[in-house]
């Protein structure tokens, strides 16, 4: 087996560790741990892979006797942030605990399924068979897996998750809830009905997506003109579009998915007003043909991230998904407000193009080079409908786990109505409901965040 890959030997050790190494004012050890593939098999019928952890503390704590605590990263899909330096909420916690940077299963050094590897499969059946592994149960059982072995006695652990991170965090308080001495969760508090809830998820996005855009256009109202004029210009160009620097195709539907990050995240408003100021190649010579320009096209590949990290894309929907079936939710539900999404006929009639939010289509993976690949397998995870249960409700209603959570009001990710109603059924929560953060207020003001939420669940901030 390499590093990161998978292995039918059940014999090679269970858990490596290294030694420890520094970055600025952080001493860092790698873990590599080869846990089992399905763990509903058990650790000797089942293939394995590696799961890799990082151990992050303070410098000249490496060996003091502090509290674990488990950060799990947004997506799904993205490995855990490279620590270069002590700062925000790495800082924070460090003060503290000792961190553990899991990057989740098929991320980052855990057996990452990148556009490469995932190439060794012969069949799109055979991988959609070895994706069906990589959602929040299995991402918890690795963090069990994790915890007996890493945890002096075994001992609970506290948690933070981030986004997608709070969507595990909750089938782990579901299904797992020994392992847990309190739980944080930062923008993820998932919907956990029975079924796909993916379509109740995308009608209340869109909603959330027009009030953005509404805001996005009252503070730049001069990219209305600029956007409309993209849009006409990609329209007119044979194929719908032009060719982007991977090989892929920038369209008036593909260019709308800029608002992905830029709608919903702090300082996204002003890093894609800044995108489209440097849209158009100038004029050199006289009569040359209007272009855009290459450093737009580089920057709106850049923007998505899907090359590096395409689970992000073939695996989006399953997340919602309990016994069910997504059905590409996000393409169906945008046919129920298509008047307003439709980007060729909103520049046409002079009305603001409107951008989407966090929704994968089933168009992106022909337009996206990354995901081509994967068209099949996509279509065939869009249609299954034996996906196995992420939360149990009647656990979370007899939740016993101190938890805490920041509901971001304005969330363009992870709706605050649908958050509110998950949190009902969540016994002992406590919600800190803010709109001073969008949804990355842990990445834009770490330090505030896991302060008020420590604060809540250590008698510092009071319960009324």
């Amino acid at each position: 087996m390499n590093a990161a890959g998978i292995t039918g030997d059940s014999s090679s050790s269970e858990h490596v560790s290294g030694d420890w190494y520094s970055v600025p004012e952080l001493r860092l050890r790698d873990h590599r741990f080869t846990a089992p593939l399905d763990h509903s098999r058990g650790p000797h019928s089942s293939p394995k892979i590696t799961v890799f952890a990082r151990e992050v503390v303070a410098v000249g704590k490496e060996e003091q006797t502090l509290p674990y605590l488990l950060y799990l990263q947004g997506g799904p899909g993205f490995e855990c942030r490279r620590p270069t330096e002590s700062s925000g909420w790495v800082q924070k916690v460090c003060e503290e605990y000792r961190l553990i940077l899991m990057d989740q299963r098929g991320t980052g050094l855990s057996t990452p399924l990148t556009v490469s590897s995932m190439s060794q499969f012969k069949s799109a059946d055979e991988l959609a068979d070895f994706l069906k592994h990589f959602r929040a149960d299995n991402i918890v059982n690795d963090a069990e897996f994790i915890r007996v072995r890493l945890v002096p006695d075994a001992g609970p652990w506290t948690i933070l998750g981030q986004s997608f991170g709070g969507f595990c965090t909750v089938t782990y308080l579901s299904f797992a809830p020994q392992g847990l001495k309190q739980a944080l969760i930062t923008g993820g508090i998932p919907p956990i009905g029975r079924g796909c809830t993916a379509d109740s998820v995308y009608r209340a996005c869109f909603e959330q997506v027009i009030h953005q855009n509404e805001k996005y256009y009252k503070r730049y109202p001069q990219d209305i003109k600029i956007v409309q004029e993209l849009v006409n210009y990609l329209a007119e160009k044979e194929g719908g579009g032009v060719a982007l620097p991977s090989g892929g195709m920038l369209t008036p539907r593909g260019l709308q998915t800029l608002g992905l990050s830029g709608l919903g995240s702090g300082a996204g408003f002003e890093s894609l007003h800044f995108m489209f100021e440097r849209v158009w190649d100038p004029t050199l010579v006289p009569g040359a043909s209007k272009r855009i320009s290459y450093y737009f096209l580089n920057s709106f590949e850049k923007w998505l991230a899907i090359d590096t990290n395409p689970l992000y894309a073939i695996l989006h929907e399953s997340i919602y998904c309990q016994g069910s079936g997504s059905r590409w939710s996000a393409g169906r539900i945008r046919t129920e407000v298509e008047d307003k999404f439709d980007p060729i006929k909103a520049a046409r009639e002079g009305r603001p193009v409107l951008f989407t939010g966090e929704m994968i289509f089933p168009w992106m993976f022909d337009e996206v080079h990354a995901l081509k690949p994967f068209k099949e397998v996509a279509h065939i995870l869009a249609e299954k409908k034996d996906w196995p249960p992420l939360y149990d409700a009647q656990v979370l209603n007899n939740n016993k786990v101190p938890v805490a959570a920041a509901v971001y009001y304005e969330d363009l990710y992870v709706n605050f109505k649908l958050s509110m109603e998950t949190a009902s059924q969540i016994a002992g929560i406590r919600l800190w409901i803010t709109n001073e953060f969008m949804h990355s207020g842990l990445r834009d003001d770490g330090c505030k965040v896991l302060d008020h939420l420590l604060g809540m669940l250590n008698g510092k901030k009071p319960l009324f």
